[in-house]
């Protein structure tokens, strides 16, 4: 039987907030995005690598790198609020007009410039061995534990978390011996493309983990994560993927 088919899908509007521009911001030589495309690429598991941008401006930067960029996202499906169903069934519906059709699709967002081609490449191993589930997500130890988490209603909280022992419940229980949780980060999600025509989701019901290592999951979301990224670039603690194009000389952050 042959292998299915997959495409790279990779986020990157332009309307963030907390870092202004943070996809296509320099770091070590490379706007964000390009360490992305060059993950993907070099993997050698997706028969396409497609950007899905609001900003031609973005746009520009992902063509240098050797994305494809064949339609423009609509806004109403760009802003801070819009999930991301919205924008995966506007790209996997435009390529399919267009007489290309996938049997399963990634997710790789340019915030994880960690994530390796042998990261995608190791989940695209654990993805096309496992039986009877509709995607893999990456996820990580999680360091704030939900079961030490509070709701609050005016002068009262009660714990987030139902159903824990009560003698010692959770919350006043040691962190060591809680039962061990995962976070999903932004590293990568692969999903058959059934989950969105069927389910119209991005994952489905039935998830595989893909437990990422070192720095594979590290997601920049905020000005702290930004010096943090450059601060494991200088000391040596991660490294990013290789990036054979030649640096795209910027003009400025696109804005649109």
């Amino acid at each position: 039987m042959p292998a299915p088919s997959c495409v790279a899908l990779i986020p990157a509007r332009v309307g963030s907030k907390r870092v202004h521009g943070k996809n296509v911001r320099p770091l070590a030589g490379h706007p964000l995005l390009a360490y992305t495309i060059a993950a993907a690429r070099d993997s050698g598991v997706f028969g396409a690598v497609v950007v899905s941008t609001d900003a031609p401006g973005i746009a520009d930067v992902a063509l240098h790198y050797g994305a494809e960029v064949p339609f423009l996202r609509p806004s109403e499906m760009s802003g801070d609020l819009s999930p991301d169903i919205e924008w995966v069934r506007h790209a996997l519906d435009s390529l399919e007009r267009a007489g290309r059709s996938w049997d399963c699709f990634s997710l790789l967002r340019p915030t994880s410039p960690f994530r390796r081609a042998e990261t995608i490449h190791r989940a695209w191993r654990q993805f096309g061995g496992a039986q009877g589930i509709d995607s893999l997500r990456a996820v990580e130890p999680c360091r704030q534990h939900p079961g030490k988490m509070w709701e609050v209603q005016g002068e009262r909280m009660t714990p987030l978390l139902d159903g824990g022992p009560t003698d010692p419940p959770w919350h006043s229980t040691p962190y060591q011996a809680l039962p061990r949780v995962y976070v999903q980060n932004a590293s990568l999600e692969i999903a058959w493309r059934r989950t969105v025509t069927e389910a119209a989701s991005i994952a489905g019901r039935t998830v595989l983990p893909f437990f990422t290592e070192g720095y594979e999951g590290f997601d920049v979301n905020e000005p702290k994560d930004w010096w943090y990224a450059e601060h494991l670039l200088n000391t040596g603690e991660a490294s990013l993927p290789p990036v054979s194009i030649a640096p795209w000389i910027a003009t400025g952050i696109p804005s649109r």
